[in-house]
């Protein structure tokens, strides 16, 4: 798509997460760290000014949905302290969201996964970094167990504190959405899903998600299975053929194609480069046509 003006993110639609109504189209700062999440050297932090700059467009142009962690951080930029920096005062419509249990040491190496009575100290760990005295949202990462109860419970203890404003999860079977919500109110699920990867249609927790009026979050929508790694310059035919059609770009179209699977599903696309990050925020209000999300949801996909 030929963008003459940059277009805002208000062009997407908006959705509550919770009682914070944020647009569809929002950010996510784990690039901004550079790709040490997992040890590669594919990426590297951008300029640190160069990073606060981003961020203020990416408010300006009408994101209000931010996602962060704490352990986003490399041995020169740590996510949350460049949102703090970018962006404090807070604006009164933006929505930090973060998440617990992972975590890692000063280091960058993996450390177990937090017990229920570790998350506390993370939770308070993500206030410190961003300077706030309340999170808007806190997901819960789940790290294979089988059961998040213990956790989200407590979690749930430190919303009823005043920590925490709302709770979510990730990387989450339907399973254990509906263990969480007969504990406390789930306002998102944050899981992997694209072109590339869509079990969480095969397992129909997507629209189960829009069934309960809860946010689906999508990440790795554009890199889909290099994940932390740069997204790939190869893409399907059929993406390109759409892309095409649109003069848009394959991110565009992928963005586009998330989008459309329902008003309730938003995206997170993170990015340290500023022609990307309008590029993502114009996706927003790249409409495709039902014959071209039929073709592109036909595709085969590497894992369902």
């Amino acid at each position: 798509m030929v963008i003459s003006e940059p277009m805002t993110a208000a062009a997407a639609g908006t959705w509550k997460l919770g009682d914070r109504k944020v647009n569809r189209l929002g950010f996510g700062a784990m690039r901004l760290t550079g790709n040490g999440m997992r040890g590669n050297s594919d990426g590297a932090p951008i300029d640190r000014d160069r990073a606060i700059r981003l961020l203020r467009v990416a408010v300006e142009l009408g994101v209000n949905h931010i996602d962060t962690a704490a352990f986003y951080f490399s041995p020169a930029r740590s996510a949350n302290e460049l949102i703090n920096r970018a962006l404090a005062p807070y604006p009164e419509d933006l929505v930090i969201v973060t998440k617990v249990g992972p975590g890692r040491d000063p280091s960058g190496a993996w450390l177990p996964p937090a017990t229920p009575e570790q998350l506390r100290g993370q939770v308070e760990e993500n206030l410190r970094q961003l300077g706030r005295d309340h999170l808007d949202v806190v997901n819960l990462r789940r790290m294979n167990q089988e059961s998040i109860a213990e956790h989200f419970g407590a979690l749930a203890e430190l919303r009823d504190s005043g920590l925490i404003r709302h709770l979510g999860i990730s990387s989450v079977k339907p399973e254990h959405l509906a263990e969480a919500q007969a504990i406390a109110p789930v306002v998102c699920v944050q899981n992997w899903y694209g072109l590339d990867r869509r079990l969480s249609d095969a397992n129909g927790l997507l629209d189960s998600c829009g069934e309960q009026g809860i946010a689906f979050v999508p990440y790795f929508a554009i890199a889909g299975e290099r994940r932390e790694a740069r997204a790939s310059d190869t893409h399907h035919d059929e993406v390109l053929a759409v892309a095409r059609a649109h003069r848009a770009t394959p991110a565009q179209v992928r963005l586009a194609w998330t989008l459309h699977r329902g008003p309730h599903v938003l995206a997170i696309p993170g990015t340290g480069d500023p022609g990307h990050l309008t590029e993502n925020i114009a996706a927003g209000a790249l409409r495709l046509s039902p014959d071209e999300l039929t073709r592109l949801r036909g595709l085969d996909q590497k894992a369902v």
